[in-house]
This record gives C-alpha cells, sequence and structure tokens, in this order.
C-alpha cells in the first residue's frame, strides 16, 4: 500500500521544534492502513493574520507544490473563529487540512500532548468517509485562561535570565557593597515586613515596565474592533505575566546570593556593637530582602537593560513583527 503523505507546516523556532520531532509518526493501529511519510516544513503561516480560513488556505498551498495527502499546520498564535471563539484545532477532511494552535493545549506536556492531537488528526482525515468540517472550541472562562497559560510557558519565562545578564551582575555588584554598608543596615532594621514587601512589588514592577518601554513590547489594536482590542490584551497580558515571571526568578537569585555573602561576611553580634543593638541571624535574612528590592532598581536600572532575542521573545507581537520581516526579506 502507498504510503500517506502528511506534511507538519510549522511556525518557525518553537512549533518547528516540535514537529521535527514527529517525523517518525506511525499510524494508532501499526500501519493497517497504510504507512505514513511525514515531511516537516517550517513556514510562517500564520504572518500577519489570525483568520482560521487564511491559514487553512496556506497551508492547501503548500500540500498542492508538495504533493502531500494531508497537511497540518502548528502555530503558536492564539487562533479565533468568526464569532471570536479561541479555537484549539480545525480540520477541514473534505481537503484533508488541519491547524493547531500549541498555547491552547495549556503549556503543559506539549510535546506528548501534540504528537497524540497530530496522530488523531491525521488518522481521522485519512479515514475518507468523513468528510464533515470539525472544530475545536475553547471554553468562554476556563478557556481563555488556558491559553494564556499555554502562551506564557511557551515563552519560557526562565529563558530572561541570560537576557538580563549585563543588569543582573550589575544589581549584584550592587547588592555586595550595599550589605557591608552599616546605613544600609539601620535602613533594613527600620522597615516593617509590609514595607518590604512593597518594596519588593515595586522593584520588581519598575524593571517590567522599563523593559516594555525599552524593548517597545507593548502591543497596539490595529485598528478599533473588538477583536484587535481583545488579542492586544492578550498578548500584553502574556507579555507582562512572562516578565514578571522571569524578572521574579532573577529577583530570587539575587536574594540568595546577597543571603549567602551577608552570611558568609557579617557576623550579627558585630552588627548589633556596631548599631547599639541586638541582632541575630535573622536580621541576615531581613538584610539581604532589603538589598535585593534596593540592588534590582539602582543595579539593574542604573545600566541600563539589553533588549535581546530573549527577551523580545516574551511578546507575541515581536515574534509577529519577525515573521513579516522574514517573509519581507526573502521576497527581495
Amino acid at each position: 500500500m502507498k504510503p500517506i503523505q502528511i506534511g507538519l507546516v510549522a511556525d518557525p523556532a518553537s512549533p518547528t521544534e516540535i514537529a521535527g520531532r514527529m517525523s517518525d509518526l506511525d499510524p494508532p493501529d501499526g500501519g493497517g492502513r497504510g504507512a505514513w511519510d511525514v515531511e516537516v516544513l517550517s513556514e510562517p503561516f500564520t504572518t500577519g493574520s489570525e483568520d482560521v480560513d487564511t491559514a487553512v488556505g496556506r497551508l492547501q498551498d503548500q500540500a498542492r507544490q508538495n504533493d502531500w495527502d494531508i497537511v497540518i499546520g502548528l502555530t503558536e498564535l492564539p487562533l479565533r473563529d468568526r464569532d471570536g471563539r479561541y479555537l484549539l484545532v480545525e480540520t477541514d477532511p473534505q481537503r484533508r487540512t488541519a491547524v493547531l494552535s500549541l498555547p491552547a493545549l495549556g503549556g503543559i506536556r506539549v510535546q506528548a500532548r501534540t504528537r497524540h492531537a497530530v496522530r488523531t488528526l491525521v488518522d481521522g482525515m485519512a479515514d475518507t468517509s468523513s468528510q464533515d468540517e470539525h472544530r475545536v472550541r475553547l471554553p468562554h472562562r476556563s478557556g481563555r485562561w488556558r491559553l494564556l497559560t499555554g502562551m506564557v510557558l511557551a515563552n519560557r519565562p526562565w529563558l530572561l535570565v541570560p537576557g538580563l545578564k549585563s543588569a543582573l551582575v550589575a544589581a549584584l555588584a550592587t547588592g555586595a557593597i550595599a550589605t557591608i554598608n552599616s546605613t544600609v543596615w539601620l535602613l533594613a532594621g527600620s522597615l516593617s515586613w509590609w514595607r518590604l514587601l512593597v518594596a519588593t512589588i515595586a522593584s520588581v514592577a519598575l524593571v517590567v515596565g522599563w523593559l516594555v518601554i525599552d524593548g517597545e513590547l507593548w502591543d497596539r489594536p490595529d485598528d478599533d474592533s473588538a477583536h484587535a482590542k481583545e488579542r492586544s490584551r492578550l498578548y500584553n497580558t502574556s507579555t507582562l505575566v512572562t516578565l514578571t515571571t522571569g524578572v521574579l526568578i532573577c529577583y530570587l537569585a539575587l536574594y540568595v546570593v546577597n543571603l549567602m555573602w551577608a552570611l558568609f561576611v557579617l557576623d550579627p553580634a558585630v552588627m548589633g556593637g556596631y548599631l547599639h543593638s541586638s541582632l541575630g541571624y535573622r536580621d541576615l535574612f531581613v538584610l539581604s530582602w532589603f538589598v535585593a528590592s534596593a540592588a534590582t532598581v539602582g543595579g539593574a536600572l542604573g545600566t541600563g537593560l539589553e533588549s535581546d532575542e530573549a527577551i523580545r521573545a516574551a511578546a507575541y507581537s515581536k515574534r509577529e513583527e519577525e515573521r513579516r520581516d522574514r517573509i519581507a526579506r526573502e521576497r527581495t
């Protein structure tokens, strides 16, 4: 029996990586309907449009050019139907075409879930007796949160740490100096826990705000339509959550390093004698907390934060711009 020619068209970056691990895809029944010959193509087929019909049309063009029997598109963008509902997948069995939105999978075990979804889609479209269009919508309320979680995890916020390396080094240097400053000891000891908490929130918010401004990461609606405004809200929310998570990781790392430094170089008894008060090791934890907040603002913002690829990747709108620029370069 002639193998079924399957094309996996994936957006660049993460979707392409996921698709590349599925070149060995086999039928769920062990080949009873014939073997599957899978070809992976990295192509930004959703560039400039989140309309499912447009994506299906572009996938069909690729199927004709490559002589595929079945084509499935993997995209990292959220997809919506004409009613404004977010989609997980849409299939057109008649044209043997499907589009799968990876963020709608929720961001957990994406590789395994994608493999299962693709195998199910191919197996369904390989059945010529099925001709009905199939569309899987996400629930109204929980679906948006599931999509947002998938978008944030797809951004991989932990990769922001290398992108903030210069700011982090400057903050570490600032913290190391501040830790042995007696004035800082007095300030840290005079602050209540809620003021320390406010200082933490303020320092993280300042860094996130500066990243958004410096990197021009804020997405603005293309027009005044409700669809465009909802799109921008979703993109901006995912950007803020991603950046906040990444900055919090840096903050915690800064706190741990400052604490280790304080425990190594400072003696609470000596500090207490200098300040004429009784201090213990608990005070070193409070000192490191205050120093982490101060160093985050003074060190990080003082040096300027680099807006490299890791930081720009936190915004879906920036990835969309990069896709458009890539296509424009290829056409010239």
